[in-house]
């Protein structure tokens, strides 16, 4: 796609509606990870119980994100398949609201775990086919409107189980979904109108043959296998912390739902606030120093949390924590999608995608386990070593220049 095509005023809109959409990606588990003290409680359940939850959902993703991406490299049609993500991600939380088994709850997770996870190879090659020169901060821009969903969700969530229940919730829930979902197939669908005519949208398929090709030389791209472990770690790490961090709030510290949406919402919105900074830092000064610093951060300010144990001071590093932890993800994103071939982007996400949900299955029901046996406080402990393991494996990552040198003829007849 050419530079004018890519900052034409038409693709700028359509980044705004991707973004849109992924907001509301990120808005139904960050809802989720609000309600769940609460379904804990109505139903019982341990730590372990509680971290079994999420890990079934990142299981489901982890099988379903790479199958997604070949079908996105394959197919195309993606504003179908956005559309059709969106849908699945908001239904089975509707089914949440009418089950009083677990075993039902840990199907619905399940279900939200393929949905979820197949909008990213779908959505993200998108933008970055559409702005070549500018990854990191159409990376940001998208990553931001996800920072959005997680912020707003826990902050509105839990003022309104002021008025309702949680089962209530989620059936209002459906709605915004269901409504996006809509506008995505109208306005990215596979035949979009132009002012007197109707214009197809090109084809971004390719054949099995040339895929399989490229999905070969894939796995050997050792840019590739280094960022999507180290970013496993980083997910273990964000997914663990999102899972105990209400919990801790709520049964640790006594706060109320409002309270503890409040401090979710404060998380996220400094991680909103990092996102395009990063972003554009990592297309200026390159991906690997924005990447190692935040890392690094987060280690830190998770010790110094769990040092301030159930002090406000542990409130406080809340916001320190979020703008380092998720500054980084967009930038993890344009780097992966700098050393693989364009055509091979939604397998490439859809590859780094499944193994962070891989370690997102992981964290949970390993970090329960650990609160069961030695406290709650003791998981923060924990996160600071996996986060630090993370950036481990993003120094031994080659030199940008070396590995774009390396894979520049396969991207040159994508």
């Amino acid at each position: 796609m050419s530079s004018a095509a890519a900052d034409s005023p038409k693709s700028f809109r359509d980044v705004w509606l991707i973004s849109i959409g992924h907001a509301l990606t990120h808005w139904y588990p960050a809802t989720f990870y609000l309600l769940l003290p609460l379904i804990g409680k109505e139903l019982g359940l341990s730590y372990s119980e509680i971290g079994l939850v999420m890990t079934c959902q990142y299981i489901a993703g982890a099988l379903s994100n790479l199958p997604g991406g070949m079908l996105v490299d394959t197919v195309g049609k993606k504003g179908l398949l956005m559309a059709l993500s969106l849908s699945w991600v908001g239904l089975p939380y509707l089914l949440m609201g009418f089950t009083h088994s677990y075993l039902m709850l840990l199907l619905c997770v399940s279900m939200v775990g393929i949905g979820n996870n197949l909008w990213h190879p779908t959505a993200i090659p998108t933008l970055a086919q559409r702005f070549p020169n500018r990854k990191g901060l159409a990376m940001s821009l998208h990553g931001m409107a996800g920072n959005v969903g997680d912020a707003l969700a826990p902050l509105i969530i839990g003022a309104l189980l002021a008025t309702f229940t949680w089962r209530q919730i989620v059936v209002m829930n459906a709605v915004p979904g269901l409504f996006m979902s809509g506008l995505l197939l109208v306005f990215l669908g596979t035949i979009q109108f132009g002012r007197k005519k109707i214009v197809k949208v090109e084809s971004e398929g390719q054949g099995v043959t040339e895929y399989f090709r490229g999905l070969s030389a894939l796995f050997r791209n050792r840019t590739l296998i280094l960022l999507t472990v180290g970013s496993a770690f980083r997910s273990l790490t964000q997914t663990t912390l999102l899972t105990f961090l209400p919990v801790f709030l709520a049964y640790e510290m006594g706060y109320s739902p409002l309270w503890v949406g409040g401090c979710m919402f404060v998380l996220q919105a400094a991680g909103f606030a990092a996102s395009p900074i990063a972003g554009h830092l990592s297309d200026t000064m390159g991906r690997r120093r924005i990447i190692m610093t935040s890392m690094g951060m987060t280690a830190v300010v998770l010790v110094f949390m769990a040092f301030a144990g159930r002090s406000h001071a542990f409130a406080l590093f809340i916001a320190v924590l979020g703008f380092f932890l998720y500054a980084i993800r967009p930038v993890m994103q344009a780097w992966l999608l700098d050393s693989t071939p364009k055509n091979m982007g939604g397998t490439s996400i859809g590859l780094l995608f499944g193994v962070q949900a891989v370690g997102s299955s992981i964290g949970p029901i390993v970090g329960g386990s650990i609160a069961d046996h030695y406290g709650l406080m003791s998981t923060f402990y924990f996160l600071a070593g996996t986060i630090v393991i993370a950036n481990l494996f993003i120094f031994f990552v080659p030199a940008q220049n070396e590995e774009v040198a390396a894979i520049k003829p396969a991207s040159d007849n994508a």
